[in-house]
């Protein structure tokens, strides 16, 4: 018998002075109290450390801390979903802060649609720990999980995806499909920048028959860093996320590299002669289009490398 209407689960990794708004914002919510649990999964690497913060949350009666040696948010997803009660398993992100009807709008979508509809995720707006940089182009906001679609509740269109900031199951469906991939998404610290688990594990669903619903009332606000506002470090984000993409269906993206190519030439077209050399993948860019076609031409080049440039010979 399942005890809850909802589990709201935080993955957190040594981020103890971001955490306490994440679970504040969860004592705000508008829906009961009473209807849903809270799990932090720790992954943090000092378990007495663990511990010790874990009292500062004994308070609250509808909170579990459990403490997660293996390394690895998908792991610690896992460990959270098998440890839920909650017909609906959420998650947000412990530099993360859910709008006070966060869960009472993503409780309500699923009840609103048939059990085809397995997955769901909401709006993601960003606080900027510095002012946004005038190089950041609006479509490479997604590095940072900022997520609006607009628009009402309804399925996900084909091209509309969602954030693991803001994101919920159906817990038997996530739990039939195997959870989520422990070969995808960030382990331990941020050097390398996996991800995909949560594509991943959608797709997975939509094989099975599940659909992915948009849910624009179920808001929350994502901390976006100034160590991720630089221009090297979106340079380190989309080479990983071609990586990630390559990973998640590897025979697709081989034959799918020479058309990459084409995306590299067409940028170092546009570049000054001096440029025209590998550093042009590298060199600091003021236009926000110049910004997104080197990231274009990054995330082109790592797929055509990764596939041994195949299909390329004579260009």
């Amino acid at each position: 018998m399942t005890d809850f209407a909802a589990t709201v689960i935080i993955c957190t990794y040594d981020r103890y002075d971001l955490l306490p708004k994440a679970v504040a914002s969860l004592t705000r919510q508008a829906f009961p109290a009473s209807k849903f649990e809270i799990i932090i999964v720790d992954n943090s690497p000092d378990a007495g450390r663990s511990s010790e913060i874990s009292e500062d949350y004994a308070g609250l009666s509808n909170l579990t801390w459990a403490i997660e040696r293996k390394p690895g948010l998908s792991n610690a997803r896992n460990v959270g979903i098998e440890m839920a009660r909650g017909e609906i398993v959420a998650f947000i992100d412990d530099d993360a802060i859910a709008d006070s009807g966060w869960l009472d709008a993503m409780v309500g979508a699923f009840a609103r649609f048939p059990a085809q509809a397995v997955a769901a995720g909401g709006r993601v707006t960003p606080i900027w720990e510095q002012p946004r940089p005038q190089w950041l182009h609006d479509r490479l906001l997604g590095y940072v999980s900022v997520v609006d679609w607009g628009g009402e509740l309804r399925y996900a269109r084909p091209h509309e995806w969602v954030a693991g900031t803001n994101l919920a199951f159906r817990r038997h469906a996530v739990r039939d499909a195997g959870g989520f991939s422990v070969h995808l998404g960030r382990n331990r610290g941020g050097q390398a920048l996996l991800s995909n688990d949560e594509t991943d594990l959608i797709e997975r669903l939509g094989s099975a028959g599940g659909r992915l619903l948009y849910v624009p009332e179920a808001i929350v606000e994502h901390l976006v860093p100034r160590e991720r506002l630089t221009q090297a470090w979106f340079r380190r984000r989309v080479t990983w996320q071609a990586i990630s993409a390559y990973l998640q269906d590897p025979q697709d993206m081989f034959q799918r590299a020479p058309g990459h190519w084409n995306g590299v030439t067409e940028f170092f077209s546009r570049l000054p002669p001096r440029l025209r050399t590998p550093r042009g993948f590298w060199a600091e860019q003021s236009d926000p289009e110049m910004f997104e076609g080197q990231m274009a031409a990054l995330y082109n080049f790592t797929i055509a490398s990764l596939a041994g440039f195949h299909g390329l010979e004579g260009d």
